[in-house]
Order: structure tokens, then sequence, then C-alpha cells
């Protein structure tokens, strides 16, 4: 009936996914808990850049270390039953000493302040004097550089292609190769064979998974196209282990893809930048200091620092190299996070980046690589991701039409996954390490560990939330799932419990079924489902693979609360158990439904279906006709709808689960269109009526503070109808937080033939909190937004405007006392809500607050809700 677009897809697709990262570090860090280590990084505290070579040791012992060239130490903890000083000494630095715990594994970051600071006619360092952009000739400069950011935009051609080699390794970060010589490890000598040198931090490292991506990217002017062709993709590891190891390639892309200081704002780790050469918000945001003139390349460049003037914002620290000609561009740029910055998880990023000058004089990027140290606990030893890209065969050369002829975006070529290595031999800029290539034998050794089959079997169930029936290294033909809806509660169920399952690719990959059984112990009648998915093109693993093409065809009998169709997660999820209200007014519904579903190449979707369902009321529901008397119950009530919705997402990107599709790409607006109509006298439908409904989704972000998530829809009754069958809005009873969803308004609170509602939440980056002396440490970020409803309901529909029309029913009714009501059309409804997320890194706590009907009955004007939410 009504049409619901969710900011986000289901929670639940979206936590699949975050449990996988999540489980992924665990997977490949649970060994570093047997030696406790004390680790960090040493920086300048002015600068915030790293300081190499600093002594670290342990007064009047021999145990020490200095730091690397990024920084970074480490040293194993103190092993007798007393603290020791930790001492931290330089020539240039005032020597600094801290208290390390025995046998505890601690991250210690230092800062120290410099003795003193040379000054002579090419260097500008920053002194204990205030921060100046007026005169400043790095200012000046950075103004030139931004100036003439067009020189090394390549859509200045009327046509351009290159291709890009990237390579994305997972690790086990800095190893202590002590405790792989003993206990468990003593049997797992492949895990001892897997360490090598980390290149860049010099750390010991152990690799666990690596992919492998080949991507031509071609550009058209008029009329404007672009486009990128992944030619060769290649993914080893322990993330393929996992069923949604594909999806989990996708999701790291997404977090950790491709860095461009020439873009207003940096996309990294799901959040934005402020980019040091930002047109707009730069020099506001940093700190620029001239250090020197150099060589880079054999190009006269000058030497630039740079610094957040907060640390706690989403800002770099880093080294610009600009060249010394006219054509002010960058040739080298060398970034990292300072450390107050409220990133969760991230122990270290370093970022390269170089560029080149082209034979006709534009500039391009030929190097992109960056390394991350994630950190989930602090009893965890780290894990690395380590992204390498190089930028080859630029050319401007005109390019065949035939190429932009599919609309997509994003095109996998047909042998994209089953290129031979003589592809990879002629693709492969950055040539692999020994371990690297060896990949294929780690995991195959992995498989081999005794009772491996037991913890994979575990693991997947917690991950993918389903069950696989797969053996002896078959795929699975039927999964049972999803888990988190074995058992739950409801008001007239009571206890709940329900088998699900469905087939997957591997028994058949055009035709699909998916359904479940269900027992509620307090009616004692059973529910259930049935679905058969016919897909025109072959599946991987499931239907909705995109593009979804295919027919549907499902029956159904269950208990259904009014709200539970707009639910984007199972109306079964044991998570919503609890909740502020008892929802006692309930409905079976007998439904059968055919659908149609086509996803053009471009997002934009059509889906068709045709419903026939059956209405009973029960609980303290109860249809009763508007004939005067008030006591004519209807026992029930049958529809006979055809529906048509189109949905255009330009721009949008998925990623597939065994619960679902997830958007990865969600900055792009999201249009949708439903209209529907009844058909009375077919199939025994009751009434005729048209209803259309209309969305808009759209996230808008405020550079490095945050984003803005904003849903505007309407919709509209046209005729006549029962209030069964008029609109009413998304409520949420639980405590846990649904997106989307009115939290202060009751189930079928109001009742509308017309309606306009926004919901929009802003979600900051601690830009205020990070600002206040008592709560900054805490790195609490800020949220607050409001939802808004105008509606009205017309007299053909409102049984109190029309006494006896015995076409209408009256409004629904709880021991005598109304339950719904008509809106004001003057008076919207309001709820503003406030509070804080990433707190302890996970949890995001709202107030919720109503402002307007405060005088209907059995209301709540405020209530909290939480919701778990994993973000970096």
């Amino acid at each position: 009936m009504c049409t619901f677009v969710a900011k986000m897809e289901s929670m639940q697709n979206k936590l699949v996914f975050r449990r996988c990262l999540c489980l992924l570090v665990i997977m490949v860090a649970w060994v570093g808990q047997f030696h406790a280590q004390v680790r960090g990084t040493v920086t300048d505290s002015l600068t915030h850049e790293p300081i190499s070579f600093v002594q670290v040791y342990y007064e009047g012992s021999s145990i020490g270390t200095q730091t690397d060239t990024d920084g970074h130490y480490h040293l194993p903890a103190p092993s007798g039953d007393k603290p020791m000083k930790l001492v931290f000494s330089s020539i240039e630095y005032e020597k600094k000493t801290m208290w390390v715990d025995a046998k505890a594994s601690r991250r210690i970051n230092v800062q120290l302040k410099e003795i003193s600071h040379k000054l002579d006619e090419v260097m500008v360092r920053p002194r204990n004097e205030r921060y100046k952009r007026k005169g400043n000739p790095a200012v000046e400069l950075i103004r030139k550089v931004i100036e003439n950011k067009s020189v090394g935009d390549l859509r200045r051609h009327d046509w351009y292609s290159y291709y890009t080699y990237q390579k994305m390794t997972t690790s086990l970060d800095d190893v202590d190769t002590r405790m792989l010589e003993g206990g468990v490890f003593k049997q797992m000598p492949f895990m001892r064979d897997q360490i090598e040198v980390d290149t860049i931090s010099g750390r010991l490292i152990l690799p666990v998974a690596m992919d492998e991506t080949v991507t031509r990217h071609i550009w058209r002017n008029s009329p404007r196209a672009e486009k990128s062709i992944i030619m060769g993709q290649k993914s080893v590891g322990v993330n393929n282990l996992l069923s949604v190891g594909e999806g989990m390639t996708t999701i790291m892309e997404s977090i950790f893809g491709q860095v461009d200081i020439y873009d207003e704002d940096i996309h990294l780790l799901e959040k934005r930048f402020v980019s040091p050469i930002a047109t707009t918000g730069a020099i506001s945001f940093y700190k620029y200091y001239i250090m020197d003139t150099l060589k880079v390349d054999n190009d006269s460049c000058i030497h630039l620092t740079f610094v957040p003037q907060n640390s706690q914002d989403f800002g770099f620290s880093g080294h610009l190299y600009v060249v010394k000609d006219s054509s002010y561009q960058v040739k080298k740029c060398v970034m990292t996070l300072p450390q107050k910055t409220g990133v969760n998880f991230v122990d270290e990023i370093d970022i390269l980046q170089e560029y080149r000058r082209l034979p006709d004089g534009s500039w391009a990027m030929s190097t992109d690589d960056l390394r991350v140290s994630l950190s989930l606990v602090d009893m965890l030893q780290s894990v690395q991701v380590q992204r390498t890209t190089r930028y080859e065969d630029y050319s401007f050369a005109p390019l065949e039409a035939s190429l932009f002829q599919r609309k997509l975006k994003e095109e996998v070529h047909a042998d994209a996954q089953i290129q031979d290595e003589t592809f990879w031999e002629e693709h492969r800029s950055v040539p692999l390490t020994q371990k690297e290539s060896n990949m294929s034998k780690f995991v195959n050794d992995i498989k081999q560990m005794p009772g491996f089959k037991y913890l994979i079997f575990g693991v997947r169930a917690l991950v993918e939330n389903f069950v696989e029936t797969g053996r002896n290294g078959e795929p699975s033909k039927f999964d049972f799932g999803p888990m988190n809806t074995v058992a739950s509660y409801n008001y007239i169920d009571g206890l709940r419990l329900r088998l699900s399952g469905k087939t997957t690719a591997a028994l058949n990959p055009h035709l699909f079924f998916n359904g479940y059984i269900a027992y509620g112990f307090r009616d004692g009648a059973p529910k259930y489902k049935a679905e058969l998915e016919y897909a025109f093109e072959k599946k991987k693993r499931l239907p909705f693979e995109f593009p979804r093409r295919s027919v549907a065809i499902s029956h159904q009998y269950d208990v259904m609360a009014p709200s539970d169709k707009f639910l984007v997660t199972d109306k079964d999820n044991m998570v919503l158990i609890l909740k502020s209200k008892v929802v006692d007014q309930m409905s079976f519904i007998r439904k059968t439904v055919l659908t149609f579903n086509y996803e053009a190449d471009n997002t934009f979707s059509t889906k068709v279906e045709l419903r026939h369902n059956n209405d009973r009321p029960v609980g303290k529901l109860s249809y009763v006709r508007n004939d005067g008397v008030g006591q004519t119950l209807v026992p029930d009530i049958t529809t006979t709808e055809a529906s048509v919705t189109l949905r255009y997402a330009p721009g949008e990107v998925y990623v597939n689960s065994k619960q679902g599709r997830m958007a990865v790409n969600r900055n792009a607006s999201i249009f949708t269109l439903n209209h529907t109509v009844g058909l009375k006298g077919v199939l025994g439908g009751d009434y005729d009526y048209h209803m259309t409904e209309m969305s808009v989704y759209k996230r808008f972000w405020l550079s490095s503070w945050g984003r803005v998530n904003a849903t505007l829809k309407g919709g509209v009754v046209w005729d006549k109808v029962p209030f069964p069958l008029l609109s009413f809005q998304p409520t949420n009873q639980s405590y846990v937080m649904q997106l989307n969803h009115f939290h202060m308004m009751n189930n079928m609170e109001f009742l509308n033939d017309h309606y306009v509602s926004l919901d929009a939440t802003a979600e900051l980056n601690g830009v205020l909190l990070n600002r206040l002396p008592l709560v900054k440490h805490l790195k609490w970020r800020e949220v607050f937004g409001v939802n808004l409803l105008y509606g009205g309901l017309s007299d053909k529909n409102n049984p109190y405007a029309r006494p006896g029309d015995d076409e209408l029913f009256l409004f629904p009714e709880r021991n005598g006392q109304v339950t719904s009501f008509v809106m004001d059309t003057n008076v919207p409804y309001v709820e503003y809500h406030a509070g804080v997320h990433n707190v302890f890194k996970v949890l995001r706590i709202e107030y919720f607050r109503r402002l307007t009907y405060l005088n209907l009955p059995n209301v709540n004007k405020h209530g909290v809700r939480l919701m778990l939410q994993f973000k970096f």
C-alpha cells in the first residue's frame, strides 16, 4: 500500500558487514593477546608530525628501542611485578618519562616539546606566537595552488582514458614472533612462514587477505558520459572463508577508497575530511608553514607542512611539495591523521600521493597509497590495511561510442574474475610480495586445522545470520535463517518460535524459494509464508543481486501490527521485543502477491505487483460500520490491488549479504513514485480506490563537520475508503531506534487521506562537543533532528463528518476510548530528537520529545531510544 523509502537499507544488512569487518579484524588479531606489548607514536607537540629515531627505554634496564620513520615504537611490557618508568629521549626534544604497569598491554602516544627552532631565509616554522593568515607566505602559496587546480582537471579534454591497478592487503600488524613459537601456535608453522617485514613501517606483519583490481576509466565530454570498466578482479584470503567475502571487498573499497587532494573533500572511512587544497574552507581549516625548497624527481619544489586549527576536527596533518613554477601544481603529498582526531578504531593513517606531468602539459595522479592501522580494543593486536594504487596509460584520443552504450557507472568485464596469470603479469604495476603470492596456500593450511570447520560454522552463523547446509566443501543449497527471528514475542502469539530458510543458486541459479513456519504459544495458531522467485538472469548466490530482473509469487498467513509493513528489518527480529507500549491492535492477514521486478543498468527500477489480501482484525482492533448503530462488526475486509513503483537512485552501488542487498553509496538522491489501484469485484475485492505516494531522499554533506540525511514524502488517497485503507505513518514502539520512523507517535494515531512528512537528521562529528573542555576527551558526536507530519482527512473519509455512512468504519477504540484521530490541517505533528553517538564507540543514545497534539489520550511526551552504530 504505502511506499516507504528509508534513509538506509535494512539496518540488519548494514550490521552484517559491520560484523564482518569487526570479525575480520578479530580473526587475524586475536593472537596478539598472548604477549603484553607497549606501543605508540611519538609526535612533535606543535606540528603533530611524527619524530623518528627517538630513544625509548625502561629506566635502569637494557630493554629499549627507537621510533621508526613514522614515529612508531613498540617493546615488551615490564615482565616483573612492579611498574617501570619509560623514557623518551631525543637530542632536539625535551626528555619525557611515563610509568608503565607490569604485564599489561597498552598504547602510549607521546608528544615531545622541541628545545629550539632554527630559522633561516627559507624556513618558516611554527612558534609560540599567534598564527596569522594575513601576510603569511605559506597561505599566499596555497591560494595560488587553489587557483590553479583546474590545470590538473582531465575533464578539460573531450575524451580521456586511463588504467588503475589497485592492490589491497589486510595483515596482522606488528607481529611478535615469540608468541607464534609456543602454545597452540607451535602446531601451526604456516603462521610463522607467512610473516614478512612491512617496507613502510619496518614492523613485522602477517598478510591474511589480498584483493587486486584492474580498472579502465573512460570519459566523454559530449554527450557527457563517464564509466569505470573492471577488467580484472581477484580476491584471496580469509575474507573468502565467509560467503560475504565479495561484499566485504566492496565494503573495504568503499571505506578505504581512492583519495584525491584535488577534490573538495576527501572521502575516507565513510567520512569526509577537508582537503588541504579545498577551494572553500581549507585556508580557514588548516595552518600552513613553508619549510624548505628541494628537488622531487628533478622538479624544484617548495615544501609546506599543514596541521588542522583544531586537532580533534576531521582533517589531516602532512606535507605538500608544490612545483616551483607558474603552474603551482602539487608534485607530492604525504598526510596522516593527528593523534587527537576523534576517528574510531584507527591508530594510524598514512597517505602518499604523487602526480606527474603528462606530455601535453596536463598534470595527473600517478600514485595513491594508503596504510591504515586498525584496533578494536587495546587487548587485541592491530590490523593493517594497505591499499596500493597506480595510475597509468593516460590517453586523450577519441573513444568508441559503443563503450558508453550501457548506462552503468561501473561495468564488470565478462572475464574479469577469470583472468589468467598472463593478464596479471601484464597489468600488475606493483609486484606481489612473497607472502602475498603465498596467500592461497596460507588459506588452505588454515582450512586443514583441526576443528576449523566447526569454528567457521559458528562464525558464519553469527556474521551472516544464516546456517548453511553444505558439507565437505560443497556450496550450500539451502540456508536456515535469519537466525535472529527464531524466537520473538507479540501480543497475539505470546512467545513465538519460527523456522526460516531459503535456497541458493547452488541448487538452481534461476529458481529460488524462501519461507518460514511459525507458532505462537498464546493463540496456538500456526503461521507461514512461502515465496518462489524466478530470476531471468543467472545469479551467483541469491535472487536480489543487482540487477534484479525477476518474477515472484508469494503467499503469507500471519499476524501483523499496523506498522510492521514499514520496518526495514524483519518484524520478528528479536531485538524489537522490548517496547515502550503494548501493541495490541493487530490483524491476521492472508496475502498472495505476484511481483515483477526490473532494474535497469542505470539503477532505474520498476516493480509491478498484483496483490490479494484478506485482513481480519484481532486483539483490541475491530472494524465497526459507521451505520449509526455502532455495533455492526465487520469480520474482515478483502482487497485486490495492482500497483506500480518507480525508483531512481543515480550512482547507487550495492553489496549483497544473505539477508538482502545494501547500498554502499548513499550520497545521491533517491526518488520513488508509487501508484496503487484497488479493484472491486476482482477476486472478491471489496473496494475501488486509487492511492499515490512519492518520496525523495537526499544526503547533504557538511564537509568534515558531518552530514544531514533528509527524506521528504507525500501521499494522497483519492477515493472514499474505510480507515484500514487510509494513510498512516511508520511508528516505532520499540526502545531500539528505527530510522525514518516516528518514535513518540502511537500506532495508527493519525488517519489521513493526504499528507506530507519530513524526516531530517544531522549527524555531526563532534564539531560542538570537541570544543568543550570537560567532555571533549570522550569523543562523543552530536546528533539531532526533527520528524514532521502535515496531514488531513477529507469529509468523504471522515466517519464523524458523515454519520450513518456505512461504507466507512468507525475509528478504532481501545476499552471504549478512541485511539485514532483526525489531524488539524493547520497544526503539524512535530517531534524533535537530540543526543550523542559514539558512546563507547558503538552506542547511539537519543532523547525524543513530542511537541504537538499533547492533549490526546495515552501519549508519551518524551522518551529515550538506543541503537548500536559502528562508525569510524
